[in-house]
């Protein structure tokens, strides 16, 4: 299954309650077609972890698309342990978005090296001289200000 079919299979669930776990999810959402996987991350703060074991949010994968927007449908805004849930599809990160180019945020490549940055960036030389020359000119930002000590119309 390619990235982008993954994605389009799989939804967000937020609000979860602490007592919720992958085992929940999936009991609550295998009504609505196979699941390929369920991903409920961790709370990685220590004080916090005892009373809210994960981060109140989680990632169901079906194997169907078709599945997913079903149990979006029918989810939305269902109460699950005592609270009211928010089922949407899944948003890809940018770099999935991006197509898996390499480039863009999260990238472990510099945003200059990559080719997209250079095409639309690119400066030429004649533009480069007249920017060091503009630069080399404007040495005192105080040049040809001198008169204007006093304020308001210049008196005639």
């Amino acid at each position: 299954m390619t990235d982008a079919s993954r994605w389009k299979s799989t939804i967000h669930i937020g609000g979860l309650a602490p007592l919720v776990t992958t085992q929940t999810l999936q009991e609550a959402f295998l009504p609505f077609g196979e699941i390929a996987d369920v991903s409920l991350p961790r709370n990685e703060n220590p004080q916090t972890r005892a009373a809210e074991p994960h981060r109140g949010f989680a990632y169901v994968e079906f194997e169907d698309p078709d599945d997913a927007r079903e149990a979006v449908d029918n989810m939305d805004q269902a109460e699950l342990f005592g609270r009211v849930i928010k089922v949407s599809a899944a948003k890809p990160p940018k770099s999935a978005a991006a197509g898996g180019s390499g480039g863009g945020l999260g990238s472990r490549t510099a945003v200059w090296e990559q080719e997209g940055w250079l095409a639309e960036h690119a400066v030429s030389e004649e533009d480069r001289a007249a920017a060091e020359q503009a630069h080399s000119r404007a040495e005192d930002p105080m040049q040809g200000l001198e008169g204007l000590d006093i304020a308001g119309p210049k008196p005639e």
